[in-house]
């Protein structure tokens, strides 16, 4: 099974020349987000981790089944004013402007193997805003993990350069 086939892309979405790469039809599909998963979980298994950072939105259900696969516990990672409690925040960069993400104070233990789960890695700039963030909490974030990986946008590149190692399973060119 080639993962990228279940993968629908959507031109000129959401401006003219970009081409959106949609993984709700692998996640419809059975067998493909079985195996998205398992590839995603398998370098990990056995290596301790202890939470799952899931960025906002798909990364929640990728993260929450990766956390399953691995007996760990699950970070949301929210866009800023999403969740109840004391939080932490961490602006990023976007392709026109800035965001920011935030995830609770008291989400991590200091020395905690944190692995980081997402569908898609562009820029980079929400990826590298959530490792800043948990770093900062006092995490070790062990690895960022992606279904797609669009490396004419260099982000998985910039993830590395922070340390991170990055595993991805399907690449595309271009936007």
């Amino acid at each position: 099974m080639n993962l990228a086939d279940s993968i629908r892309s959507i031109p000129d979405y959401p401006k003219p020349g970009i081409v959106f790469r949609d993984i709700t039809t692998l996640l419809g599909d059975a067998r493909a987000f079985r195996r998205a998963v398992d590839e995603l979980v398998q370098p990990f298994a056995g290596l301790k981790i202890a939470k799952i950072a899931g960025i906002e939105a798909r990364g929640f259900i990728l993260g929450g089944a990766v956390a399953h696969q691995l007996s760990a516990g699950f970070i949301p990672v929210r866009k800023k004013g999403k969740l109840p409690h004391a939080t932490v925040s961490q602006p990023y960069q976007l392709e026109y402007g800035m965001d920011e993400i935030e995830v609770h104070k008291d989400c991590v233990a200091r020395g905690e193997r944190v692995l980081l789960v997402d569908d898609l890695i562009a820029t980079g700039g929400t990826a590298e805003g959530a490792v800043s963030l948990l770093s900062g909490l006092g995490a070790e974030v062990v690895a960022a993990c992606f279904i797609v990986d669009l490396p004419d946008l260099g982000g998985a590149d910039k993830i590395r350069r922070l340390g991170v190692p990055v595993r991805t399973l399907v690449s595309f060119a271009g936007h």
